[in-house]
């Protein structure tokens, strides 16, 4: 499978939008309004992955001074487990790096088990956890990952 990077354009926002819908669950789910704040967010970026000249998932990162956000990882479920999201990780981290960004955070839920597995095997540690993060009360693991270090 072959895996093309590149950057988000506002002609791809619906396409997002249905992505997402399609990624989480309803009440996890971002609305029009929310995806729309994130992809303008100061220092933000998206970066979209296609296979075969259709998306297959985006990353929303944001940074400000030394510290990077990841936002979302969306990956269609018909292109999990084919090296997207990994791909598209090392990409928004080359891009935070070269931002100036020095550690990069980012939240998951403590009981989505492949998640803490992706984002552990990329080098992201667990720091803390965030009570009640999401709703219907669902808390998060609050990971980070050194860039000086990779």
């Amino acid at each position: 499978m072959e895996i093309t990077l590149r950057s988000y354009t506002s002609s791809d926002f619906e396409t997002l939008y249905e992505i997402d819908q399609k990624c989480y669950e309803r009440d996890l789910a971002y609305s029009k309004p929310e995806l729309q704040s994130y992809l303008c967010l100061p220092g933000g970026d998206c970066v979209i992955a296609e296979v075969t000249g259709q998306i297959a998932g985006f990353m929303i990162t944001a940074h400000e001074d030394t510290f990077g956000y990841i936002v979302t990882i969306d990956v269609l479920e018909s292109h999990r487990r084919h090296g997207v999201a990994t791909q598209m990780l090392a990409e928004a981290e080359r891009r935070l790096l070269a931002a100036g960004a020095t550690e990069i955070e980012l939240e998951t839920a403590t009981d989505n088990e492949a998640a803490i597995a992706f984002w552990q095997k990329h080098g992201y540690r667990i720091r803390g956890t965030k009570k009640d993060y999401y709703p219907n009360g669902r808390d998060a693991w609050h990971m980070t990952k050194s860039l000086e270090e990779a």
